[in-house]
């Protein structure tokens, strides 16, 4: 089967397009036809070495598939050969990979395998940081960042949904439309504005009760400043470069408080993990959530389609195609 792989960690020049061996069932997994897979921004911080996951080179980058499902192993249940299936695991840069039941979510038949590549971890992230990690409510004022992006689009009609006021940032002019097209009430270009005192203008000084920060040090400092009475801040990302270190003492000037969230977490939690599920597919069944792939790529240009992501360029997902 052709897959992407890379003998030593760096930026996107080091993945290759090969020849490699079908991967073998083993014990609790399934084998998954890939018919597109998921880029992430954590993709890019794996192929440096710099991840919480740490590569085994040579190895194979991607986290997110979806696909047909093509054999189990003896001992799994649950799933069975032809089922369309999405899937948080790794090694999805290739044709075939390996996926476990406990990771494997059904495809409903109104979503495609496209945006199936875009559910598990952007929509999965949106949802839980906006519903178990906060309790988002009518009335609050949410602030998402890279409001255009993969997650930040999912979260601002998630946020709608749940009936806030939503205050979308993004990093150029050209994405203010799309966020708005999207649901954003307000958009903010943070990289042209002060974007905490545009939110404090905007709130008539009170801030914001959530804000979902994956830029980092960009954006953090000033994110303290903006927050409302009891405000929360929460870290998913950094695309920008980590913040600078936090010093405890700055949340006792307004009770606010922040947070960290990786999705990973979750997944030891079955039922809070089945809950977004349903609600997010049920979202999508009422209309209210739509997933935008922004664009495909074939999987051969699997580097150009990082290079494009890091250039801040791309909005919604960005998807490969075996």
């Amino acid at each position: 089967m052709k897959a992407i792989v890379f003998e030593k960690t760096g930026d996107p020049s080091v993945m290759q397009y090969v020849d490699v061996p079908k991967p073998e069932l083993r014990p609790g997994t399934a084998l998954l036809k890939v018919h597109a897979a998921g880029i992430n921004f954590a993709d890019t911080f794996f192929i440096r070495g710099e991840y919480m996951i740490k590569p085994k080179l040579p190895d194979t980058p991607g986290m997110e598939a979806a696909g047909v499902v093509e054999a189990v192993a003896p001992d799994v249940t649950g799933l069975r050969p032809g089922m369309r299936v999405t899937s948080i695991t790794l090694k999805t840069y290739a044709e075939y990979c390996l996926i476990k039941p406990s990771q494997a979510i059904p495809l409903p038949d109104f979503v495609s395998f496209e945006e199936g590549a875009a559910f598990p971890i952007q929509v999965l992230t949106a949802w839980h940081m906006l519903h178990t990690a906060h309790k988002t409510a009518p009335g609050q004022t949410v602030v998402v960042h890279s409001a255009a992006g993969g997650v930040g689009i999912v979260a601002v009609q998630i946020a709608k949904a749940a009936g806030a006021r939503v205050i979308g940032t993004v990093s150029s002019d050209s994405k203010s439309g799309l966020a708005r097209e999207y649901g954003a009430d307000d958009v903010i270009n943070y990289a042209a504005s002060d974007f905490a005192a545009e939110t404090m203008r905007l709130t008539g000084g009170r801030g914001a009760d959530l804000i979902l920060d994956a830029v980092g040090k960009p954006t953090f400092e000033a994110g303290l400043k903006c927050l409302a009475p009891f405000g929360h801040l929460i870290l998913y990302g950094r695309a920008g470069g980590p913040p600078d270190p936090l010093n405890p003492f700055r949340l006792f000037e307004k009770s606010v408080k922040v947070s960290g969230f990786v999705l990973p977490v979750v997944y030891t939690m079955p039922e809070v993990m089945r809950e977004g599920i349903e609600k997010s597919f049920q979202l999508m069944r009422e209309g209210k959530l739509k997933l935008l792939v922004g664009k495909t790529f074939p999987l051969a240009q699997a580097a150009e389609a990082l290079r494009f992501m890091q250039s801040r360029q791309s909005v919604g997902k960005l998807v490969l195609i075996p």
